[in-house]
């Protein structure tokens, strides 16, 4: 069984468990990291040097770092389906994966954490909106990139939408004004008929 320390409410965790629930995995999901501590343990310190969520353990093998750990699962139990196996279409699905991590969460993250996770008297609101603004012309991209294909990774779910899905739902709960990106909303919906994603990603954001 693997074992997923993590809280439910951190988009990083969401990528891992999202991952499971599609492979229809067994696991063990152990609340660590903010309001439940736990990752100052010596313990939790061998595993995971940085003393981040998430973290899985999966028989002797240890992994960290929300990305890598999809990738990890969907190489070991999706070969075929979750990791293409064709090393193009694989690109596909793994440059999105970094495009959400480093050109989409930067601004994303400064939306969230100043409207979220920061008292209303303590908000950078110009920093909320110059981010904002940014973050329109982002997920612009992604809107082409979908418009003549169904999935992040072309015509089937892949890894590559993981990441990038958990991103769609923060941003598009988020207390700001978003234009309409058509293409997306079509992804998200189907992304939503997915049980796993309804289970796992669909939650309230805080």
């Amino acid at each position: 069984m693997i074992k997923i320390w993590g809280r439910t409410n951190s988009i990083n965790v969401q990528k891992v468990m999202w991952t499971v629930g599609e492979l229809g995995l067994d696991f063990e999901r152990i609340d660590a990291g903010g309001p439940f501590g736990g990752l100052d343990t010596p313990e939790y310190g061998r595993m995971n040097p940085n003393r981040k969520i998430p973290t899985i353990l999966d028989g002797s093998t240890i992994v960290w770092e929300s990305n890598s750990c999809v990738r990890y699962l969907a190489a070991k139990y999706g070969a075929g389906s979750l990791w293409p196996e064709d090393p193009g279409l694989r690109s596909e699905a793994d440059r999105w994966m970094d495009w959400m991590l480093t050109t989409l969460m930067p601004d994303l993250s400064v939306v969230f954490w100043q409207t979220i996770r920061t008292p209303p008297d303590k908000r950078d609101m110009a920093a909320v909106r110059a981010a904002a603004e940014r973050l329109e012309s982002i997920w612009a991209v992604l809107d082409g990139h979908l418009a003549d294909r169904p999935f992040v990774g072309g015509s089937t779910f892949t890894m590559g939408d993981i990441p990038v899905g958990c991103a769609w739902w923060r941003y598009r709960n988020l207390p700001i004004d978003r234009p309409p990106q058509l293409h997306i909303e079509a992804w998200f919906e189907r992304l939503a008929s997915r049980s796993a994603y309804r289970t796992h990603v669909m939650l309230p954001v805080t």
